[in-house]
Order: structure tokens, then C-alpha cells, then sequence
């Protein structure tokens, strides 16, 4: 398999966990709780910034036409809606968080944990931003509380969770042989 088919097969690999992060879902008012936000951050550390970029925004574009946001929700309505900030905010929060993940050679938990706590900015930053102009409200406590504040303790947890995993699959070995079929 060429390096090409591989990394094209790794991103959409990537968008499906997205994809399937984005169907466990907890209602929490406008904007819910799913396990989205790990799966784009695992993204960025095992894919590294550009290919993340592309899982990421792939997965944008597959849920105007298919049922993959959060509750089997799809179309340009969600990214239109409350939580389509945070939505674009997952491309950045990946290509942010692969791009301080691959700084060094040897990737730590560290590093990794670091790099997945940055990548939350994003997506707070422009999630927040797009909730105010959803609710039409400049009052920041109203945007913080109902669209940031809620979220960082489990997301904390999630990007810890992402770097965890992350260092374990980067830690395997990359040319690994591939299962043969047929008997």
C-alpha cells in the first residue's frame, strides 16, 4: 500500500471515530456532551496536523449530507445552528493539536497531553463565539457558562484520555504487517 492510500485511509479512518464519538451523545441545553472532542483530538496526536485537518473537515462535510453530528443530526442547519462553532472549531483544534504533538521527536504523555489541552482553545474560542451570535447576546457570562465552563472538566478528562491512547498507538510499530486473507 502506498504512503498516499495509507494516509488517505488513516483520515477517513478518523473521520468514522468522529463520526461515531459524535452519536454518544448527553443533552446539556443548546450544546450537547458527545465523545467528539476526544476523537479530533486523538486525531491531531496520532495523525499529525495535516491529515487531521483533512479527517476533520471531511467529517464537516459528510454531515451536510449524512446523519453524523451529534444525535444523528446532518445538514448545513447544524453548522448553522448553536454548535456549528464549535463544529469549525474542531478543524482548527485538530491541526493545532497535531502541530504541537509532532514538535518533538519523541512524543511524551506530556507533550501529548499539553497538545490536546491547547486543541480545546479552538473549539471553545469559535464555539463560544458562534453560541453568542446564536443567542444574540455580547453578556460573556451567559456565553461562558452555557457554552465553555460546562464543558472543561470532562473535556480535561477527554484530552487526557486522547493523549493516553495516542501515545500507546504511536508507540506500536508503523509497518507492522497486514492480516492475509484467504486461506
Amino acid at each position: 500500500m502506498s504512503r498516499t492510500t495509507r494516509d488517505l485511509a488513516r483520515a477517513a479512518f478518523f473521520t468514522a471515530l468522529i463520526a461515531v464519538g459524535a452519536l454518544i451523545t448527553v443533552p446539556a441545553g443548546p450544546v450537547p456532551f458527545t465523545l467528539q472532542v476526544m476523537m479530533v483530538l486523538l486525531a491531531g496526536l496520532v495523525l499529525g496536523a495535516r491529515l487531521a485537518v483533512l479527517a476533520t473537515t471531511a467529517y464537516l462535510l459528510l454531515g451536510l449530507v449524512a446523519p453524523v453530528y451529534a444525535g444523528g443530526a446532518s445538514g448545513i442547519a447544524v453548522l448553522a445552528g448553536p454548535t456549528g462553532g464549535y463544529l469549525v472549531g474542531f478543524v482548527v483544534a485538530a491541526g493545532l493539536t497535531g502541530l504541537l504533538a509532532r514538535r518533538s521527536p519523541q512524543p511524551s504523555l506530556r507533550r501529548f497531553t499539553l497538545a490536546a489541552c491547547a486543541g480545546l482553545v479552538p473549539i471553545y474560542a469559535l464555539g463560544a463565539a458562534w453560541l453568542s451570535v446564536q443567542l444574540g447576546t455580547a453578556d460573556p457570562r451567559v456565553v461562558l457558562v452555557g457554552g465553555v465552563l460546562q464543558f472543561v472538566p470532562i473535556d480535561v478528562v477527554k484530552a487526557v484520555a486522547a493523549a493516553s491512547l495516542a501515545r500507546a498507538l504511536v508507540s506500536l510499530p508503523q509497518d507492522a504487517p497486514a492480516l492475509r486473507s484467504g486461506r
